[in-house]
């Protein structure tokens, strides 16, 4: 993907089979952290809040990835294996036809604020 300036942008440059499910992601982090700042880090779009990231969220040429703070990933980790997703130690990846369910984005998303100790 080409240098996005902000979170519409990236979406938009976005594959298109991605656009959509990450349109939702963005919606379900903004609930989820209702205080935080949408910023642009590393050319991936994230959610702030005191100048650290609580979350990220990037698509990839066949997947999308959720990232978060690698002890969010850990104490969600038998629900996101659960789903048969795929987890790393700071992320989460899916297929646009498989994407994370809202429920656990926002707990990830509070479980990654907590860890930060926001």
């Amino acid at each position: 993907m080409t240098k996005a300036a902000g979170h519409d942008a990236y979406i938009a440059a976005a594959p298109e089979p991605f656009r959509a499910v990450l349109a939702n992601l963005r919606k379900q982090l903004a609930g989820a952290l209702p205080d935080a700042e949408e910023v642009m880090k590393y050319e991936m779009p994230g959610f702030e809040i005191a100048g650290k990231t609580i979350a990220g969220y990037a698509a990839f040429a066949r997947q999308c990835g959720l990232y978060l703070d690698p002890g969010a990933i850990a104490a969600h980790a038998d629900e996101i294996a659960a789903l048969k997703l795929k987890a790393t130690k700071t992320g989460v990846t899916f297929a646009a036809n498989r994407p994370i369910p809202g429920d656990l984005v926002a707990k990830l998303a509070l479980a990654s604020r907590r860890e930060l100790g926001l």
